[in-house]
């Protein structure tokens, strides 16, 4: 595990919120857990008492309308966190978590542990909600692009979104890794997976993008 990290503003939370690092640790705890593809890792109504960092695989966060329908809200990757309402009082989960590969690997971090670090450390107190502040800001923007812009716009802000968070600069292009498939945005924007990959090959031909499997390349930033 000695690569994986999660980082916010510089702040190092497997260093600081794994289990490893806290006075109660027990050396006999095995805390990560292992999930394999389509294994649900809470549900809807679970009691909301833990926090979860991803060391390996990919988790997705949904629910289901009215209608029965699959809303997914957001497909997370290694260094990525959720369950995080827990540390804001949260009695249960709202939302359900889910592995998507095999092997999926998280670690738990009880939201008394986290109650700990915030209580020795103002800094991290401040960071954590902020990141919370973030996640549900994005929600909130992903939810009124759902109702007043139409798919292209839809698609341009999620790799927009995608180049601020994880995107490097190279010369005029910003270079996005990624691990989404076509069916994958298809659920974040609400569309179809067909009309995602009509509208991404509209956007290469027009020389805005370019992409394969593994990456994005965001050509003409000035026009995102």
């Amino acid at each position: 595990m000695k690569d994986s990290y999660w980082l916010i503003d510089d702040v190092n939370l497997f260093e600081v919120m794994c289990p490893h690092k806290l006075k109660n640790y027990s050396e006999s705890e095995n805390h990560f857990k292992q999930y394999s593809k389509g294994e649900t890792i809470y549900f809807t109504d679970d009691p909301s008492t833990t926090m979860y960092l991803i060391a390996k695989g990919k988790v997705r966060i949904l629910n289901y309308s009215e209608d029965g329908e699959e809303v997914v809200r957001a497909i997370l990757g290694k260094g990525e966190m959720f369950g995080e309402l827990a540390i804001q009082g949260e009695e249960k989960r709202s939302e359900i978590a889910e592995a998507m590969d095999d092997d999926t690997l998280v670690c738990p971090v009880r939201k008394d542990q986290v109650y700990e670090l915030m209580h020795d450390n103002k800094e991290f107190t401040f960071k954590i909600y902020k990141w919370i502040g973030f996640r549900m800001k994005k929600m909130e923007r992903r939810i009124d692009n759902l109702i007043f812009k139409d798919v292209r716009s839809r698609l341009i802000d999620f790799l927009r979104e995608l180049a601020i968070e994880k995107g490097v600069k190279k010369d005029q292009s910003v270079i996005i890794p990624h691990f989404f498939t076509h069916k994958n945005i298809a659920n974040l924007i609400g569309t179809s997976r067909q009309t995602v990959t009509t509208t991404l090959n509209e956007l290469r031909d027009e020389g805005l993008i370019d992409f394969d499997r593994k990456q994005f390349q965001i050509k003409q930033l000035d026009k995102f």
